[in-house]
């Protein structure tokens, strides 16, 4: 197939584009900036410039293709005080990508997330997210969106990743915890730390989207989880293993001074299984669990940032 990429330059697309050549697809990578191009024609990838704003450019590309597999999103602006303007720029780009599909029974997969799906126990396949008006159930009601185009000839799907996809390499949350306790000589978790997250690694996760936009049937949720739930205890205490710093609980009321942006998200429990995921698609993990990928020490080879 003729897949467009959105987001293909970035951390989970990077892995996405050659796990999709290697299957013998054809790329057509969306890029923003010279240095995105120039890594997508390094993949093997087409290119075809602009960004999730240029909703012309995402249209055609769309209508050129046998499918789309859309991982872009403003997580610059996201996470930086304008996670509302995020979520409705990616409602526009689904918007148009549905115009462009609607009828032709092509894929279209999303990516979207776990976070706050069933909080206070396992979520599964079947739950689906509160649209409440907030910034984040805007992005929600936008999976959402994208599942309903299974009745307009679309063979839609949504993969709801784990918040982190970690790998050698990763900037994301993982590396931001490591770059917060070396900045701050304690690794910290908030309350006793017994909350968990679910994670996933970056080529598993690739490997997820490759089978979503060959084989899952329209209207499908997938999980981009392999590690059901890490308590956060446990992964502060690998971090302060590595960076030899005390290993300490931190008050939720002074976890927004001692996280920053990330005090909102770290306290919440949010295991989740992959059960039905694995049970459609034949998807197993075969790449290491969180802690062990924390334990092999890359993500304390050299400070990270916390931007």
């Amino acid at each position: 197939m003729r897949i467009f990429v959105t987001g293909a330059s970035g951390w989970i697309g990077s892995a996405v584009v050659p796990e999709l050549i290697d299957a013998g697809h054809q790329v057509v990578g969306l890029a923003r900036s010279d240095a995105s191009a120039a890594a997508l024609t390094a993949a093997g990838a087409e290119v075809v410039r602009g960004t999730v704003d240029d909703l012309d450019v995402l249209r055609d590309a769309a209508a050129a293709s046998d499918g789309v597999i859309h991982l872009a999103f403003k997580h610059d602006i996201a996470f930086s005080g304008d996670f509302q303007g995020a979520a409705e720029a990616d409602r526009r780009a689904v918007d148009t990508f549905r115009d462009a599909l609607a009828g032709t029974d092509r894929p279209f997969v999303l990516a979207s997330g776990v976070l706050g799906l069933a909080p206070g126990r396992v979520a599964t396949e079947r739950d689906m997210p509160t649209i409440d008006g907030s910034p984040l159930s805007t992005r929600s009601a936008t999976a959402q969106a994208v599942l309903a185009l299974a009745s307009r000839g679309v063979r839609s799907s949504v993969v709801r990743l784990s918040p982190t996809c970690h790998g050698e390499g990763d900037q994301g949350f993982m590396a931001t915890l490591v770059a917060i306790a070396r900045a701050k000589g304690v690794s910290g978790y908030i309350g006793d730390g017994a909350n968990r997250w679910p994670a996933v690694h970056r080529l598993d996760a690739a490997r997820l989207f490759r089978l979503a936009v060959e084989e899952a049937p329209a209207g499908s949720v997938l999980h981009g989880v392999a590690d059901e739930g890490v308590a956060i205890r446990d992964i502060a205490e690998v971090i302060g293993r590595h960076l030899d710093v005390p290993v300490t609980s931190v008050a939720p009321e002074a976890a927004a001074d001692h996280f920053a942006w990330l005090g909102a998200l770290l306290g919440l429990d949010a295991p989740t299984s992959n059960t039905l995921t694995r049970e459609l698609l034949d998807w197993e993990q075969t790449h290491p669990g969180l802690l062990e990928d924390l334990d092999k020490g890359h993500y304390f080879h050299a400070p990270a940032t916390t931007a």
